[in-house]
Protein backbone atom coordinates (compact mmCIF):
# COMPACT_ATOMS: atom_id res chain seq x y z
CA UNK A 1 0.00 0.00 0.00
CA UNK A 2 2.91 2.28 -0.71
CA UNK A 3 1.99 5.89 -1.50
CA UNK A 4 -1.75 5.44 -0.92
CA UNK A 5 -3.17 8.34 1.08
CA UNK A 6 -5.95 7.43 3.47
CA UNK A 7 -8.74 9.40 5.03
CA UNK A 8 -11.61 7.96 7.00
CA UNK A 9 -13.74 7.74 3.88
CA UNK A 10 -11.32 6.89 1.02
CA UNK A 11 -7.87 5.91 -0.16
CA UNK A 12 -6.19 7.62 -3.11
CA UNK A 13 -3.04 7.28 -5.15
CA UNK A 14 -1.69 9.00 -8.25
CA UNK A 15 0.24 6.93 -10.78
CA UNK A 16 2.62 8.56 -13.29
CA UNK A 17 3.33 7.21 -16.76
CA UNK A 18 5.57 7.97 -19.72
CA UNK A 19 2.70 9.18 -21.88
CA UNK A 20 -1.05 9.20 -22.45
CA UNK A 21 -1.12 5.77 -24.10
CA UNK A 22 0.53 4.12 -21.07
CA UNK A 23 -1.93 5.90 -18.76
CA UNK A 24 -4.91 4.63 -20.76
CA UNK A 25 -3.49 1.08 -20.90
CA UNK A 26 -3.16 1.17 -17.11
CA UNK A 27 -6.78 2.32 -16.72
CA UNK A 28 -7.91 -0.60 -18.88
CA UNK A 29 -6.01 -3.05 -16.66
CA UNK A 30 -7.57 -1.45 -13.56
CA UNK A 31 -10.95 -2.04 -15.20
CA UNK A 32 -10.29 -5.77 -15.25
CA UNK A 33 -9.47 -5.83 -11.54
CA UNK A 34 -12.53 -3.73 -10.70
CA UNK A 35 -14.82 -5.99 -12.71
CA UNK A 36 -13.41 -9.12 -11.09
CA UNK A 37 -14.18 -7.75 -7.63
CA UNK A 38 -17.31 -5.80 -8.61
CA UNK A 39 -15.72 -2.90 -6.74
CA UNK A 40 -15.16 0.12 -8.95
CA UNK A 41 -12.81 3.03 -8.20
CA UNK A 42 -13.14 6.60 -9.30
CA UNK A 43 -10.52 7.26 -11.99
CA UNK A 44 -9.20 10.65 -13.01
CA UNK A 45 -6.79 11.00 -15.94
CA UNK A 46 -4.97 14.32 -15.92
CA UNK A 47 -1.86 16.08 -17.19
CA UNK A 48 -1.89 13.55 -20.07
CA UNK A 49 0.16 10.94 -18.17
CA UNK A 50 -1.23 10.78 -14.62
CA UNK A 51 -4.03 8.62 -13.24
CA UNK A 52 -5.52 9.33 -9.82
CA UNK A 53 -7.46 6.45 -8.28
CA UNK A 54 -9.88 6.83 -5.39
CA UNK A 55 -11.35 3.82 -3.61
CA UNK A 56 -14.12 3.73 -1.05
CA UNK A 57 -16.95 1.38 -0.17
CA UNK A 58 -19.93 3.59 -0.91
CA UNK A 59 -22.45 1.32 0.82
CA UNK A 60 -20.44 1.56 4.05
CA UNK A 61 -19.46 5.22 3.72
CA UNK A 62 -15.86 4.37 4.58
CA UNK A 63 -12.77 2.38 3.60
CA UNK A 64 -13.14 -1.40 3.98
CA UNK A 65 -11.14 -4.53 3.25
CA UNK A 66 -12.54 -4.48 -0.31
CA UNK A 67 -10.72 -1.22 -0.95
CA UNK A 68 -7.41 -2.52 0.37
CA UNK A 69 -7.72 -5.71 -1.66
CA UNK A 70 -8.38 -3.86 -4.92
CA UNK A 71 -5.62 -1.32 -4.15
CA UNK A 72 -3.15 -4.13 -3.51
CA UNK A 73 -3.96 -5.73 -6.86
CA UNK A 74 -3.65 -2.38 -8.63
CA UNK A 75 -0.21 -1.95 -7.08
CA UNK A 76 0.83 -5.27 -8.67
CA UNK A 77 0.18 -3.97 -12.20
Amino acid sequence: MEDWKETQSEITKTFNFKDFVEAIDFVNRVKDIAETHQHHPDLYIHSYNKVKITLTTHSEGRVTDKDYKVAGEIDQL
